[in-house]
């Protein structure tokens, strides 16, 4: 069997809710972050790519119709490069990239894009068929924007309940108070205007419509400003609109291939894809899957925590970003050090190739050897993708922060 490596990221910036990036389709966005990352391997013929596999949550508009392979048509690319789209909710994304991986490591393919595209400002509202035709009553539209829709009442009522107030139940189990929910969400915000400002950013993101930056950072934010917020789910609740992941719309590609098609692509590998994990709870606590998720990941790839030199994290709340990180009991400085998705947004097919193309490049710059990037997924799962780094000082066999390689 062949390994799984990475070659290439690009993304889109994150556009606010009716933000810049309102009236880009989500297939529109799909194809630029599509094109994007085959034009940083210029040397690479696109009737080479195998496979193209992409992640959306919603489906339900103008992302219908297999939005992978409408990506693949509108960005031009031979008609003959097939593609697929796969749905694990706010996983899609890194479940893409599992897939991808998974094919080059078996052999059906060399050289797979993976990814993922949401615009959750135009997904649309739907309308129920009737059990009967022509019924006399009125019919309501239902909103396909974010969480449970359409739900079968054969589903226990205990586990439809919104993504905010399965949260507040976590952040009761953990006792974690609304103060370290904040500071975690000022830290978010912080971080990536740092990053931003430093240029980490420049060579991961193509300026869309107009938009050059991610939209929803906020680098003035203050804990007291967060902490006059109103709870937005339940009376005396703690998580609010500052402290949980905003509606956002873009899209993140990824180029992977096998070792051997290095020459193809014309580019030196990044980083190995080096363990997988996936993991399910009961729905309402979802936020804590990526606990085990992450486990399972560093067992298959052979390493320990202590191993670990960056973590990427998907903040789709503070609270639940922080009973992850206190039951890993690692060193919260290694944990989304350009940012999160508390500022840098969560359009949710797009989130996991975000934090798989972030996770890499935050590897090479502090020259560490291992990373982790982890998800939660509503409904109760989570993904976790250990990445080797290959590239530069932190190479396989160079001694390094955390010791001989």
């Amino acid at each position: 069997m062949s390994g799984a490596f990475l070659y290439a990221a690009v993304r889109t910036p994150f556009g606010r809710f009716n933000g810049a990036l309102a009236a880009v389709r989500a297939d529109d966005l799909a194809a630029t972050a599509l094109s994007g990352v085959l034009a940083a391997a210029p040397g690479l013929d696109p009737a080479a790519v195998g496979d193209v596999v992409w992640g959306n949550a919603n489906g339900a508009g103008e992302d219908n119709r297999n939005v992978g392979r409408m990506a693949v048509l509108l960005a031009g690319l031979p008609v003959g490069v097939p593609a697929t789209t796969v749905n694990r909710l706010c996983g899609s994304g890194l479940d893409a990239a599992i897939l991808a991986a998974r094919a080059l490591e078996c052999g059906d393919a060399e050289i797979v894009v993976a990814g993922g595209s949401e615009s959750m400002t135009r997904a649309p509202w739907v309308l129920p068929k009737p059990d009967r035709a022509f019924p006399a009553g009125d019919l309501g539209a239902v909103s396909t924007t974010l969480g449970w829709r359409l739900v079968n009442p054969a589903m226990p009522a205990a586990w439809t309940v919104s993504l905010g107030e399965c949260n507040e139940l976590l952040r009761e189990r953990f006792a974690i108070p609304r103060e370290r929910q904040d500071a975690f969400a000022v830290r978010s915000h912080r971080l990536a205007a740092a990053a931003w400002d430093a240029g980490f950013y420049d060579d991961l993101v193509l300026e869309t419509a107009g938009l050059r930056r991610d939209e929803g950072i906020r680098p003035g934010t203050s804990e007291e400003q967060l902490a006059a917020l109103a709870p937005a789910f339940r009376p005396g609740g703690t998580i609010t609109a500052g402290n949980a992941s905003p509606l956002s719309d873009g899209a993140a590609a990824l180029l992977l291939g096998t070792e051997e098609a290095a020459e193809r692509i014309g580019l030196p590998p990044l980083a190995r894809v080096a363990g997988r994990g996936v993991h399910a709870v009961e729905p309402p606590m979802f936020g804590y899957a990526p606990v085990v998720a992450a486990e399972r990941a560093l067992r298959r790839a052979g390493i320990g925590w202590g191993e670990v030199g960056a973590v990427e994290l998907n903040e789709a709340f503070a609270v639940q970003a922080l009973a992850c990180v206190d039951a890993w009991g690692i060193d919260p400085g290694i944990v989304n050090t350009r940012g999160g998705a508390l500022a840098l947004g969560h359009p949710l097919g797009a989130s996991g190739a975000r934090l798989l193309g972030t996770l890499a490049k935050v590897l090479r710059e502090r020259r560490e050897r291992w990373g982790l990037a982890a998800i939660c997924i509503g409904v109760g799962q989570a993904l976790a993708v250990v990445l080797e780094n290959l590239a530069g000082p932190a190479g396989r066999d160079t001694p390094g922060p955390h010791g001989p390689r």
